[in-house]
């Protein structure tokens, strides 16, 4: 039987049939104070008989360290943040860390109160992987816990971060666009409120565009539109404007836009060529062949492990904000006019 009640087997399950003090198994499993190497061998014999499994989070009350990262990240669903999982997952694991995850729902109070539900399950840190929650509902855990923003600029004197460059990222594929001869552009534009790193990546463009002489046609692109709306506006631009081209702040929605605009009879590239953002896979698949700016998804999720756990050694540590460039993935998407 496991344990006394039949459930999982305990430390005090472990002391009995390993026949030493529960101090001695617990001396053993943390591999701290004095054991002898017949108490290793009892201990580790009986644990592995009773199939028992040190619990992380009361190792943790004791040495004040759980060795896990609490993750917030804005949508569970996006492949941006999910290729920003992984790849933390990975790296937390190469440096004896695991990783615990929570979502939010598109709501600032939701986002903040599982931060502070990832505070209480004694993690060591914090990695926030949002475009929405302010940096100022951020800064707030920071003199409580090691805390660190991924993917998104983020400049707050008490936050640590690592990302896109976004306002260059949008100027560069900004730059392809106008290379390719593109003088009139319907620029699908984020309002602040709705993520921080697309309103800034969007912005870029209109902006990137207008000093390279073309016009640019800014086109809302809430999150509460659907995809088929703003393609009928596109359609309207198209015709009043004469626009030739498309940019999309995520090549999420540029594959629902492209979606949309095909229902509408408007091809794409023949009829207007269309950009993205983001380049993870799948939708940065070679096969698909969208024109995009591919973010780098393994320095950021790796930087920011790194700098979270640099922080989590050594508090007094200084507060680091690095700033990455992205790479402009040319595709079938962009033709030349």
């Amino acid at each position: 039987m496991n344990g006394a009640r039949g459930g999982q087997p305990t430390i005090l399950d472990v002391a009995a049939r390993a026949g030493v003090s529960k101090s001695a198994v617990s001396r053993v499993l943390s591999g701290t104070g004095r054991f002898s190497d017949e108490t290793r061998e009892r201990v580790e014999r009986a644990a592995a008989e009773l199939g028992y499994v040190a619990n992380a989070m009361a190792r943790g009350l004791v040495s004040g360290r759980t060795h896990t990262i609490g993750m917030l990240v804005r949508d569970a669903s996006s492949m941006l943040y999910t290729a920003l999982h992984a790849v933390m997952e990975q790296r937390a694991s190469e440096l004896g860390y695991r990783v615990v995850t929570t979502s939010g729902v598109g709501r600032v109070e939701d986002e903040k109160s599982a931060l502070a539900a990832l505070v209480s399950m004694r993690v060591d840190g914090l990695v926030v992987c949002s475009g929405l929650l302010p940096a100022a509902d951020i800064a707030e855990f920071a003199p409580r816990i090691a805390t660190v923003v991924a993917g998104r600029p983020e400049l707050h004197p008490a936050l640590s971060s690592v990302y896109c460059d976004e306002t260059d990222g949008g100027e560069r594929i900004a730059d392809a666009v106008a290379d390719a001869g593109h003088d009139a552009v319907v620029v699908l534009t984020v309002p602040l409120d709705n993520a921080i790193t697309q309103h800034a990546r969007s912005s870029a463009m209109s902006r990137r565009l207008r000093q390279r002489g073309a016009t640019a046609i800014d086109i809302d692109a809430s999150f509460v539109r659907p995809a088929v709306d703003i393609a009928a506006d596109v359609v309207d631009a198209m015709r009043e404007s004469g626009a030739t081209a498309v940019m999309c702040p995520t090549d999420r929605l540029m594959l629902d836009v492209c979606d949309a605009l095909s229902k509408r009879g408007v091809s794409v590239p023949e009829d207007v060529s269309v950009t993205g953002f983001d380049g993870v896979f799948p939708l940065a698949n070679d096969w698909i062949g969208f024109t995009t700016l591919q973010q780098p998804v393994e320095r950021i999720g790796r930087e920011a492990i790194d700098l979270v756990i640099g922080r989590i050694d050594d508090p007094s540590c200084e507060v680091e904000h690095r700033s990455l460039r992205g790479t402009v993935l040319p595709g079938r998407t962009l033709l030349p006019r």
